[in-house]
């Protein structure tokens, strides 16, 4: 990469429960400049606290770049679209819903808060949203964008992302679907399992009962399974069975990051392919 780097490279970041992770990315191919970085989400997560890390995060993979020679000019660097997934529900910049984060997020202006820190504009969409817009574009959902996709990313929580023919229905949180009298995610989530100290078939029985309710409300045609537990994919997805196909997501644990450089580059649509988003 020179200095005149393309328009089709963004930063992507991708907040977690227990990490905020980003990279460079290319947005034509789906691929990383080079390895992710990574800073632990702050205790408590406050805004302002989350802000700072963010803004560590940032200036870590700027100078990886800079010590790669990725990128000679740290001017370039700056001047690139910088997407994030977050997790919860944001609106007109408000968030009202903020999933395994300190719960004074709720009625914030994210954009002002991460403006304020870094001086530049975020393109911000929930981030299960974006890693079902990663898949879409590069991954397992491919062969089906003329159809029903739900991918899941199991976590620290439950994420989930919905598109029909194509087109994103933000923000479906059915991670929190009520399952014997509480949230699916606090059952079946893949930190639940590691709490618990489940073994893959115990884990796979609470997996089926999720999936079973879940395929009642949308009825999808494809169920892609990410996180990063989805690398080990083989352990418990042949224990569960859906009308759905399903699969293990392509992009494992980077889709959250590539799909908020994708919405970047988009200058904030969500654009499965030319022409939709």
């Amino acid at each position: 990469m020179t200095d005149d780097t393309p328009a089709r490279f963004a930063i992507g970041i991708d907040i977690g429960g227990t990490g905020i992770k980003a990279a460079l990315v290319d947005t034509e191919t789906g691929q990383l400049a080079f390895k992710r970085v990574r800073v632990l989400t702050p205790k408590p997560s406050t805004p302002d606290a989350v802000a700072d890390a963010i803004a560590e995060v940032v200036e870590l993979l700027v100078a990886r770049a800079l010590e790669l020679e990725v990128v000679a000019d740290r001017a370039v660097l700056d001047a690139l679209p910088l997407g994030c997934g977050f997790p919860g529900v944001v609106l007109d910049d408000e968030v009202h819903f903020a999933a395994n984060l300190d719960k004074s997020w709720i009625g914030s202006n994210i954009q002002a808060i991460l403006r304020d820190r870094m001086g530049r504009q975020f393109f911000i969409m929930n981030d299960a949203d974006a890693a079902g817009l990663a898949e879409m574009v590069f991954g397992a959902g491919r062969k089906y964008r003329k159809k029903t996709v739900l991918l899941t990313t199991l976590g620290t929580g439950i994420g989930t992302a919905l598109f029909t023919q194509g087109r994103l229905v933000p923000y479906t949180e059915l991670g929190h679907i009520e399952m014997n009298g509480r949230d699916a995610e606090t059952q079946a989530a893949e930190s639940v399992k590691v709490r618990e100290e489940l073994e893959f078939d115990e884990w796979a029985g609470r997996l089926q009962q999720y999936y079973s309710q879940v395929e009642l409300l949308v009825a999808p045609d494809l169920i892609i399974v990410g996180g990063g537990i989805s690398k080990r994919h083989d352990e418990f997805l042949p224990l569960i069975s859906t009308r759905a196909v399903m699969c293990p997501a392509k992009m494992f644990n980077n889709a959250g990051i590539v799909g908020a450089a994708i919405l970047a580059v988009n200058d904030g649509k969500p654009r499965v392919r030319k022409g939709l988003g």
